[in-house]
């Protein structure tokens, strides 16, 4: 028993000596705001585990500091480390109002341009993108999505362009996009280039400030092909999207492709130009939905596989029933687990797994969870996941989070005290939410919030409606 504390207190040391390395690395302003409170970190078995508290801060620590948290680990243990992500709800009492805040300032700051960008795949590094085709785990969830991206990597002309891929957060998406990269950099010497929204709107912004707008302008016009994820992250940006609509229709007018991704349907993108929604519609739009049971037994013995996890395909069998999240969830239950076994020298049985794994477990039966209702809502509004965290209460942010809100206790099973948790609220402000939103519905009302372009509005039923389509 004294071993394992004493096991336990110099891994808790380890980790904290490769937070102390990560603040150093990317600075106190973005230490204190992801990871100061509400994150925590675990080596296991040559892995560092980060916890966090939703699947939107996961997925943003991934895309801007895995590198750093590998690094910071490596140097600290003499060997390289895995970086993956689970999600543990427990944390969300320790971050408070102001770091959420800091969050969603810091997230619409960086999307709008002002920061400096960060490095994406090109054609000229290749290495950057990990992901390839043959690795995709396919299943009747992504089925055509995946036979979508093989159907534009099949020849020199693609069937049709361009190709948008969209689902909630770590159902593939990325993984398709940088698997199609890597397919045409095989097969073709043409030139292409992989970036996010993000990396796009700040690298218009920059070439603007520096007078470079014409080097800019070649680097994406001569494309053979261009692949643009998060494409959700140009909404709101008037001047953007009108840079990416004539570059768009310079490499579609060469008959060269495009593949985009997005968390939402074109439609349902809110504050996005019309042309650009007609463009993105005139090819292919197909949907990634949350992987059935099958495709996540298959997903798990893969990530297993991959990881060198011995473990017994009835365990397997019940972490692909109950584990419901994103891919990147599956692999923290499965690191959790076999760490608990190795620290404690025990066999990974049944009971083990169910012990372990209480934290992880859906409780609900529907595939919808709250992270899925965010980022269509979040999308539809052109806002963030964590505005609506926040506690900013301009009228856009706050008729998202009623939404939000609302279809949580619709779509899902969570109580009251769930969704406040998971989104940093209390319990009453969630009833208040969901009753303002049934007042609506029952006497026809609408809603309003701002765009650019002036006050909007639409019948809450009717926006009800599209919001449940795009989640269900």
């Amino acid at each position: 028993m004294e071993n394992d504390r004493e096991a336990l207190r110099a891994g808790e040391e380890a980790a904290q000596r490769v937070l102390n390395t990560l603040n150093q690395k990317i600075g106190p302003q973005k230490f204190n705001a992801w990871f100061r409170h509400g994150t925590r970190l675990r080596l296991e078995d040559g892995a560092v585990k980060v916890m966090v508290t939703n699947p939107f801060v996961a997925n943003w620590i991934e895309r801007h500091y895995q590198v750093e948290i590998a690094q910071a680990a490596h140097e600290q243990t003499g060997h390289p480390q895995t970086v993956c992500f689970t999600i543990d709800p427990s944390l969300v009492g320790e971050v408070g109002r102001r770091q959420l805040d800091t969050q969603a300032e810091m997230v619409n700051r960086e999307s709008e341009g002002r920061n400096r960008p960060r490095g994406g795949g090109s054609g000229e590094a290749k290495s950057s993108l990990r992901h390839r085709l043959e690795d995709f785990v396919v299943g009747e969830s992504n089925k055509l999505a995946y036979s979508a991206a093989v159907a534009v990597c099949g020849g020199k002309k693609p069937p049709f362009n361009p190709l948008f891929v969209h689902g909630p957060c770590g159902v593939g998406k990325t993984h398709l996009l940088q698997g199609i990269c890597n397919s045409f950099a095989r097969r073709s010497d043409g030139a292409w280039r992989y970036v996010t929204g993000e990396q796009f709107t700040n690298e218009f912004i920059v070439a603007l400030r520096q007078k470079k707008f014409a080097e800019f302008r070649q680097r994406y016009r001569r494309l053979d092909m261009l692949a643009i994820d998060d494409v959700h992250f140009l909404a709101s940006k008037k001047a953007t999207q009108e840079e990416f609509l004539h570059t768009f229709n310079a490499i579609e007018s060469a008959g060269k492709l495009i593949v985009m991704a997005s968390d939402a349907h074109p439609r349902l993108v809110g504050q996005l130009n019309e042309q650009l929604i007609s463009r993105f519609v005139s090819g292919m739009v197909v949907k990634i939905d949350v992987p059935d049971q099958p495709t996540r037994l298959a997903l798990a013995r893969k990530k297993a596989a991959a990881m060198n996890l011995k473990i017994e395909p009835d365990v397997l069998d019940y972490i692909a029933a109950h584990v419901r999240g994103s891919v990147r969830e599956l692999e923290g239950a499965l690191i959790k687990l076999t760490a608990l076994s190795s620290l404690g020298n025990l066999k990974v049985t049944m009971g083990l797994a169910r012990q372990a794994l209480s934290d992880h477990l859906a409780r609900v039966g529907s595939a919808v969870t709250l992270a899925d209702i965010e980022a269509s809502v979040a999308a539809f509004f052109a806002i963030t996941p964590a505005d609506l965290h926040s506690s900013r209460r301009t009228k856009t942010i706050s008729a998202a989070r009623m939404i939000a809100m609302f279809l949580g206790r619709r779509k899902t099973t969570m109580s009251y005290p769930e969704i406040g948790r998971y989104m940093g609220k209390n319990h009453s402000s969630v009833v208040l939410s969901v009753q303002r939103m049934e007042a609506l519905l029952k006497e026809s009302g609408a809603i309003a919030w701002s765009a650019p372009a002036g006050e909007e509005s639409m019948p809450a039923q009717d926006l009800v409606d599209l919001l449940s389509k795009e989640i269900s």
